[in-house]
């Protein structure tokens, strides 16, 4: 076996990422360890990828956790993972698109989850795989967010991660869709740098306060911060 086919170990899980479209990225890491959970809430993961935002939400104690990829080799290889990891029997894969998914879906979740696509076709690359997980061509911001308004009890959250720039457009569009931010924190690079990600938790009752935090991943010195190992110590090895 490759080195580049190596899985990825966690502290209590490990999860292969090779044949993904999208690598396991802080990212997604990120937004599975900040979003807060019920052990009993019904999860909907859309864009699972490897499956990683899924595993964590496990691990946190999620009983019920659906995933949905388009990609043959991603959903195949989530299934995998999930499969040899403890939560086997609480975590279920389909492959399809997830506008197809919500046509036919009867049930509500109270949480939805996503690291969504967010590139244009400005940005695009040679690679069609990695395109499809990039990029808003099959899965725009409109129509994630309906299909969220769509699968959602009246009482669920709708939690997003994004670059900071694509992240104003989607709260524009959210709030034609009457939703509403409860949370969210701004990632920054590095200290002193400027903030180049977000994650966002939104309901669909107004929220006078929503909670705002900063979180840094990295010192000036590169080292990793406090604050991100402190975060991370429950995943990562070596924490």
């Amino acid at each position: 076996m490759g080195a580049d086919s190596r899985p990825f170990h966690f502290k209590h899980f490990s999860l292969f990422h090779h044949r993904s479209t999208m690598k396991i990225g802080t990212d997604a890491i990120l937004l599975a360890a900040w979003i807060q959970i019920n052990t009993e809430d019904s999860v909907l993961d859309i864009g699972t990828g490897s499956g990683i935002i899924s595993l964590m939400l496990s691990q946190r104690g999620v009983k019920n956790v659906d995933a949905v990829e388009i990609d043959y080799e991603s959903a195949s290889e989530a299934q995998s993972n999930f499969e040899i990891s403890q939560w086997r029997d609480s975590l279920q894969l389909f492959h399809a698109d997830i506008k197809d998914f919500a046509s036919k879906c009867v049930k509500k979740y109270d949480l939805i989850v996503s690291n969504p696509p967010f590139f244009t076709s400005t940005f695009k690359t040679n690679c069609l795989q990695r395109n499809l997980a990039r990029h808003t061509d099959t899965l725009n911001f409109e129509e994630l967010i309906h299909i969220a308004k769509t699968l959602l009890t009246k009482n669920g959250r709708f939690a997003v991660v994004l670059p900071l720039f694509e992240s104003k457009q989607f709260l524009e569009i959210a709030a034609i869709e009457n939703f509403f931010v409860k949370s969210c924190m701004q990632i920054f690079p590095v200290a002193g740098k400027e903030a180049n990600r977000t994650t966002i938790e939104l309901v669909q009752q107004p929220i006078e306060n929503p909670e705002i935090i900063d979180f840094t991943i990295r010192n000036t010195d590169r080292s990793f911060t406090e604050q991100y190992n402190t975060f991370l110590r429950d995943f990562y090895l070596g924490l």
